[in-house]
């Protein structure tokens, strides 16, 4: 079965050609980085037009790449949600087009379970049931996995995203968009002990980032010129790192699950990886982190989650059912 895919939720133009859900024969990412760093964060309207621009070259390269033409796909897979509406409609309406042009199935598919499939490409043995963390600029979230279409959210944030409170430390810290990359290398040469930040603890699974990123601007304001940035940078990335690391153990002892995969944009976050899977090991768990390339958003962890739904019977024939929309706080599990 091969599947052409396509992934427009943020700034990201993607687009992959899958072969059985796990053999990439393509992937083709066009992002939108150096247009949004002038205005210190993605622009909606922008990304949206960017999209428009792009799509049709981005799915003429991957099909070339591949070495197919249209008349070899099975069906397409698409992001509907979330995101940006206005950039997941350009995917979804690009999708609909091609499906219904080439009298083909479209597959629907959650960005998010997409970046927990990004883990099967890279361990093709991975099945489930498993414990997924899942942390990116709009979602953290702790997800029981307990089949390839069947989610569960054990936990999830109260208030900013992981992702989100990077930016806004980088921000604090006079770092250039995007903020999480640029936060993590400026911690590198910090001292993690140096501050003292908060912690939120709940008597469930829940995060809250809320308090450690205020806790953040009030000492950069105090400290003034005596704040040594690297040492502030590396103890908030220590600090947000053990609150989601020692969180996710927790609920592996609870509920007796011995597998944990990390998903989503700030799963590519050193510190962050190295700590899970020490703390997996510790404790006699297996841990599961994406290639660094599938931690971003891309079209094969799309392709590879839109391939469980496919063969699972979640799709449509485009010709009956025109009525696919995109979703901006689309579920996980919806």
């Amino acid at each position: 079965m091969i599947s052409l895919n396509i992934e427009t939720s943020c700034d990201e133009t993607a687009v992959a050609i899958i072969e059985d859900g796990r053999n990439i024969l393509s992937n083709v990412v066009s992002t939108q980085i150096d247009i949004h760093k002038q205005y210190g964060g993605v622009v909606p309207e922008i990304a949206s037009r960017e999209h428009i621009l792009n799509i049709s070259y981005v799915v003429d390269k991957a099909l070339n790449e591949a070495k197919i033409s249209l008349d070899d796909l099975d069906y397409i897979g698409v992001t509907y949600g979330p995101g940006l509406v206005g950039a997941l409609l350009v995917g979804v309406s690009y999708a609909k087009s091609l499906a219904y042009a080439l009298n083909i199935p479209i597959v629907p598919t959650n960005h998010i379970e997409g970046h927990i499939a990004a883990n099967y490409i890279t361990y093709l043995d991975l099945e489930p049931p498993f414990l997924a963390l899942v942390v990116s600029g709009g979602h953290s979230h702790i997800i029981k996995v307990n089949d390839y279409t069947s989610f569960e959210v054990l936990g999830k944030t109260r208030d900013d995203a992981v992702g989100e409170a990077f930016d806004k430390v980088a921000r604090v810290l006079g770092l250039p968009y995007p903020g999480g990359p640029q936060v993590s290398k400026l911690a590198e040469c910090g001292d993690a002990t140096k501050y003292k930040l908060p912690k939120t603890k709940f008597e469930n699974y829940d995060f809250s980032f809320s308090g450690i990123k205020t806790a953040v601007i009030n000492l950069a304001h105090k400290e003034g010129e005596k704040l040594i940035k690297e040492d502030l940078a590396a103890s908030f990335e220590n600090t947000v790192c053990e609150e989601l690391v020692s969180t996710t153990i927790r609920v592996m002892k609870e509920n007796n699950i011995s597998k944990v995969v990390l998903a989503g944009g700030v799963s590519a976050n050193r510190v962050l990886r190295k700590k899970l899977m020490e703390e997996a090991n510790k404790n006699g768990y297996k841990a599961y982190i994406p290639d660094l390339k599938y931690c971003t958003d891309n079209a094969a962890m799309i392709g590879c989650a839109a391939y469980y739904n496919y063969i699972s019977g979640k799709y449509y024939n485009i010709k009956d059912k025109l009525d696919l929309n995109a979703i901006a706080n689309l579920k996980v599990g919806d």
